[in-house]
């Protein structure tokens, strides 16, 4: 016999059962709620990441587009494709010859390391050396093609290019591949399109050939650890009216607050250019603390090279014709 409960206890029972329903209710709705957030708060992740790859894919396609145009557009065509064919590693390639610690009585100073690059871009600068001077004075004009060598991440490269104008060219040439990543990096901010990174070595700069109009050099020319290989490349790599300028700090100014070892008097760079083919051409001595010297192709030193190659040619021959005496007897 079934009874029926009725009353006080029945209907107690009837709000419990309706109470934990509600709460499966209530745990279910949270549970699939937040179960939403977290599946929105991925994919929400997951498109932001997908968006931030295509616009950098996006931002180097175009950066690919603009370097493109630049080489067809313009009569800089057949000097980026000797930079380009010269600058390729090649199978066979020598390794690099020792350097040097000291060369013509003088110690040859560490390269900067990329990590001190934010000194190179300093507040401090402008003042201490006024760069903007220096500049002035170079002997920019548009459509030059200029080299800076060890250009860093670009603290002269930048303004030059913009000196330059559309139809010159800037070879910012670096050892460190970090630097010339820097130098794209300011380039690509400022929408500069004229400048080409070559990545030397410490004994070759990857420069082609009778192409460069200036071989700009600050503060760098007193670390080459290879400066005979380095200056006989920069030597070819000009045009005959090409110009080498050394810019480096004054060695006979004690005041000048920089290392001895990173500073050069007016009397080692002559002698040192001079016995690599150059001739002082003319100097500026009104920046604060460093030399700025002008040097040329010294022609009496490429006859005598011309004449000395001819001597070596003729005696060749001439060994090459007498005959052989043992073969005589």
């Amino acid at each position: 016999m079934c009874v029926e409960s009725t009353g006080p206890i029945a209907m107690t029972q009837n709000k419990f059962q309706t109470c934990l329903l509600s709460l499966v209710w209530l745990a279910t709705f949270v549970f699939v709620t937040s179960g939403g957030e977290l599946v929105a708060r991925t994919q929400a992740v997951a498109e932001k990441q997908a968006a931030g790859e295509a616009k950098q894919a996006t931002k180097e396609s175009a950066v690919q587009e603009e370097v493109d145009k630049k080489e067809k557009s313009d009569d800089s065509d057949d000097i980026l494709d000797l930079i380009r064919e010269q600058s390729a590693e090649k199978d066979g390639e020598p390794k690099i010859p020792k350097g040097v610690d000291v060369y013509m009585g003088r110690r040859v100073a560490k390269t900067m390391h990329y990590l001190g690059a934010e000194w190179l871009i300093r507040n401090t600068r402008e003042r201490q050396e006024r760069c903007s001077l220096m500049l002035a004075n170079l002997g920019l004009k548009p459509g030059m093609t200029v080299c800076d060598m060890g250009c860093g991440n670009g603290f002269y490269s930048l303004p030059i290019a913009k000196m330059l104008g559309n139809h010159g060219l800037v070879v910012g040439v670096d050892v460190q591949p970090e630097m010339l990543g820097f130098l794209r990096e300011r380039a690509e901010k400022e929408g500069i399109d004229n400048i080409v990174p070559i990545l030397g070595s410490y004994h070759h700069p990857r420069l082609p050939p009778g192409t460069i109009d200036l071989v700009l050099m600050v503060d760098v020319y007193h670390e080459f650890s290879h400066p005979e290989q380095m200056l006989a490349a920069i030597r070819k790599s000009l045009k005959p009216d090409g110009l080498v300028v050394l810019v480096e700090y004054r060695e006979e100014d004690p005041k000048v607050p920089i290392k001895p070892l990173h500073k050069m008097s007016k009397a080692q760079v002559n002698k040192e250019l001079a016995a690599n083919g150059f001739k002082l051409a003319k100097e500026f001595d009104n920046l604060p603390w460093q030399h700025m010297m002008f040097f040329g192709i010294d022609g009496e030193k490429d006859l005598e090279e011309k004449a000395m190659e001819e001597k070596e040619t003729g005696s060749a021959k001439e060994s090459e014709s007498q005959p052989d005496s043992n073969n005589n007897k």
